[in-house]
């Protein structure tokens, strides 16, 4: 079921927590995924630092926002992972994800990585720029800086 702009019901997000077993299943589809090099099965996904979980009722999506020093220098919250498998426009799940988090840490900027060689999308951060991001750049590891705009 493909849904149009602005007709995602409000709210879609649930706050769940980092080891949520069905959001750790969809979060080891992300391309992402940090994988164990001796084999062990993790327990939690999200990484230190304040976060905060959000899934949907079917567990058919996942955003992540973390609060934590970044070595790339950048400040801020950050979307450590999004992933829809969801009827839901994406962009409609990040502005959703947008206002939970601007409710938690009031006039944080918001910012996202994105690795343009590990999605399907021709234009890398599409759905974020749907939501109203902007581009900001790239690391020196080549991955794209993305943040939500006016901030």
């Amino acid at each position: 079921m493909t849904r149009k702009a602005g007709t995602t019901p409000d709210p879609v997000w649930w706050i769940t927590k980092d080891g949520d077993l069905t959001c750790l299943k969809m979060y080891e589809r992300h391309y992402s995924a940090y994988q164990y090099q001796d084999g062990r099965k993790r327990k939690l996904f999200c990484g230190p630092g304040e976060k905060i979980v959000l899934r949907t009722q079917h567990a058919d999506a996942l955003f992540v926002w973390r609060k934590f020093i970044d070595a790339s220098g950048q400040t801020g919250i950050n979307c450590a992972v999004f992933r829809n498998e969801s009827p839901y426009l994406a962009s409609d799940l990040i502005r959703q994800a947008d206002a939970i988090a601007d409710r938690c840490w009031p006039s944080e900027r918001h910012y996202t990585f994105v690795n343009p060689r590990h999605v399907r999308s021709a234009r890398a951060g599409l759905c974020f720029e749907c939501a109203g991001w902007k581009r900001a750049g790239l690391t020196k590891g080549g991955l794209l800086v993305l943040e939500m705009a006016g901030r």
